[in-house]
């Protein structure tokens, strides 16, 4: 993130900051401590699994002391009472121990579940925005070199998308930037709402996103960018706070088709090429780098 001419942060590179290592590390410690909880109880499982096997062996012991001396003596009616007393006291207790270690089991197991789900709710913050909900740089990182090792493999296309909010700066500098994460919000919504099943919505970072297509072409991927583009144009947004009309918001895009010699860096340096072509030629358009080109009406 870099510091703007005026030498301060502004809100935005802020957030990018706290998001890139404040927020990581906190996901970080909640890991940690969730693995912990984890441990511990998973621990405490196998104490009382031993303790079972320890009560079992005792109780073992007391049916064999029994049979022997059933086997060994002529027995009275006392000797065979104190007998049957002892072997009913045993089962009894085995009973009662069995009933405990099943409810610590049911507990354990209940407690274990909950930090798995915790540790998943844990991953998808740690690949999510938190401003708009859809993936995050840090997922979208990861899931570019997924996909291109992917599309290799098994010979299918895969295409890259930049978008960029128009005239973004001058929107958040008229209006704020409350009302500016509420664009980005919606702009974030309607791409996630609008793309193809399998495709990944990323916020690249500020008023910039990312859309991963694979198996389609860059040709078939302008007409879906395309109605994208058209559903936030056509839209009439209102200031929350105030219920002020805020006019329209339009969005560029530049779209790539991965080639064979790409890495991350060079689709990206491509798509992010044909987004500044977009916004030398206007805005409010899909560049892509084939002859494609389409423009608002």
């Amino acid at each position: 993130v870099a510091i703007g001419e005026t030498g301060r942060l502004d809100e935005q590179q802020l957030e990018e900051l706290y998001d890139r290592y404040f927020n990581s590390a906190r996901l970080g410690t909640h890991v940690v401590q969730t693995g912990d909880k984890l441990t511990t109880e998973l621990t405490a499982a196998l104490q009382a699994l031993n303790l079972a096997g320890t009560r079992t062996d005792a109780f073992n012991e007391s049916l064999d002391n029994a049979a022997q001396a059933l086997e060994a003596e002529t027995l009275d009616g006392h000797k065979l009472i104190e007998i049957v007393s002892r072997l009913s006291q045993a089962t009894h207790d085995m009973s009662k121990q069995n009933a405990e270690l099943s409810k610590r089991l049911e507990e354990s197991s209940n407690e274990i579940s909950e930090l798995r789900d915790h540790l998943q709710l844990i991953r998808t913050e740690a690949l999510t925005d938190s401003l708009t909900g859809v993936a995050n740089r840090k997922q979208f990182d990861n899931m570019l070199r997924y996909r291109i090792q992917e599309s290799r493999n098994l010979q299918y296309p895969l295409t890259l998308a930049i978008c960029d909010i128009d005239f973004f700066k001058s929107f958040n500098d008229n209006w704020g930037h409350q009302t500016g994460d509420q664009v980005i919000r919606f702009v974030a919504a309607t791409l996630d709402r609008l793309v193809l099943k399998d495709h990944l919505v990323a916020r690249y970072g500020g008023e910039e996103f990312v859309i991963i297509m694979p198996r389609i072409t860059c040709h078939e991927a302008i007409p879906v960018l395309e109605r994208m583009r058209r559903a936030v144009e056509v839209k009439k947004l209102k200031r929350k706070s105030t219920n002020e009309s805020l006019g329209n918001v339009t969005i560029s895009f530049g779209v790539t088709e991965l080639k064979a010699d790409d890495s991350s860096a060079t689709i990206i340096r491509r798509a992010d090429q044909n987004l500044y072509s977009a916004k030398r030629n206007g805005r409010n358009q899909v560049v892509a780098d084939r002859p494609e080109r389409t423009q608002a009406a």
